[in-house]
């Protein structure tokens, strides 16, 4: 059995204790003050350099290799979700009104039982290994930045200078025994938009009299369609979602507003500036031709996850040796799902791999985001085996 295999099997007791802690214990975004702790105490216990407040409540550990060589940064989200929990599961959330419903919890617990591992492995590895526990994975909570980018503004790319970046995710789409390594695209880009219409108000019996910005809204939804319709390559993947529309009062009434919110979502920088140049030109024409006055705001929420080719073959390689008897998946599988640690693989050649969790006969293969979200613990395993390998192959002495 291949050895750090074997050490995730001989810790999973830890590693499932830890993850139904967090579990317990959610904390939203920029307020991960109590696992953020709990992380610090793990890391220092095994005498490994900690920095905290890093992108206000992240945790850095740092773990030299016995001998010189790059470094490489290993990222693991902590953040829950504003969502009222609805598993009975026995580790339930404690915390009123907040989940861990994406698996951070499991990330995180992994996260520690990697660092156990590696700090055993130091003496074998060529480099330098940071720990980065990030905070507000799921939003900014408030912030102008997410958890990524606020790390990346303290400096968590230098000092040393991280190389390579290595991420995971638990994926309850498929099912625990399920690995997923490829490179190029994996996650989707994503953007934020907000308008707001100005009409002219007035009573609903004498609409002539009224500019109605309700009608302008809802004929500007229907022509978004047409972007990733007619305006983009078929084979190339868009999504232009409209997912909150807020206007009147009154059934007797003619608004004097009416806001549009949704996403963007792409992964190819030409299509990106495709669908955004149609989107304003389609909200802005439409608007004007209905007499309406329009306010946009775009707000770019994260780059798209591309996996460097040579890191993925890397970790492929590792998954392989680890998990001989698995088949191992490394064609190209998209997701629209965003994930902040695109910007962090704009800047360093990183790669971001899946790991299934999901087990339908145990009733734990609901969606991400979901308040009866929960995984099969068995995959945390997986993740740490992948992980704790896929490291110290590429700090090889």
């Amino acid at each position: 059995m291949n050895p750090f295999l074997k050490q995730a099997q001989e810790l999973f007791p830890y590693t499932q204790a830890m993850r139904r802690d967090f579990h317990q214990h959610p904390e939203l975004g920029f307020n991960e003050i109590r696992t953020g702790g709990i992380v610090a105490k793990e890391l220092e216990t095994l005498g490994i350099e900690v920095t905290k407040g890093v992108g206000k409540t992240g945790v850095v550990g740092y773990l030299e290799g016995a001998k010189p060589g790059p470094t490489i940064l290993l990222r693991f989200d902590m953040d829950a979700l504003p969502i009222t929990e609805d598993t009975g599961a026995e580790y339930s959330s404690e915390n009123d009104g907040v989940m861990h419903a994406c698996g951070h919890d499991g990330h995180t617990a992994i996260g520690l039982t990697v660092a156990k591992i590696l700090n055993e492995h130091k003496n074998s590895l060529a480099g330098n290994i940071k720990f980065c526990f990030q905070p507000s994975e799921e939003g900014t909570n408030g912030e102008d930045v997410g958890g990524a980018l606020m790390m990346m503004r303290d400096g968590v790319l230098e000092g040393p200078k991280v190389d390579k970046t290595l991420t995971l995710h638990l994926w309850n789409d498929k099912p625990v025994g399920w690995i997923h390594v490829s490179g190029g695209p994996v996650m989707a880009g994503a953007e934020l938009f907000s308008v707001k219409l100005t009409g002219k108000g007035g009573h609903g019996a004498s609409p002539e009299t009224a500019i109605d910005p309700i009608v302008c809204a809802a004929q500007i939804v229907t022509n978004l369609q047409t972007i990733v319709s007619r305006n983009i390559e078929p084979l190339k993947p868009a999504v232009v979602s409209v997912t909150t529309i807020h206007s009147g009062t009154a059934f007797n009434i003619i608004p004097q507003t009416a806001e549009l919110g949704g996403t963007i979502r792409t992964f190819d920088p030409d299509v990106r500036q495709k669908v955004l140049e149609r989107f304003d030109q389609i909200v802005r024409n439409t608007a004007q031709s209905m007499n309406c006055e329009v306010e946009i705001t775009i707000k770019q929420v994260t780059a798209p996850v591309i996996n460097n080719e040579d890191v993925a073959a890397n970790v492929l390689a590792s998954a392989k040796s680890v998990f001989p008897e698995k088949e191992i998946q490394s064609y190209t599988y998209l997701t629209m799902g965003a994930e902040d640690m695109g910007y962090m693989q704009e800047k360093v050649d990183g790669c971001y791999f899946f790991i299934g969790s999901a087990n339908a006969e145990k009733n734990l293969n609901y969606n991400h985001h979901h308040p009866k979200f929960d995984f099969d613990e068995s995959a945390l395993i997986n993740g740490v085996a992948l992980m704790a390998s896929a490291a110290a192959d590429l700090l090889k002495a």
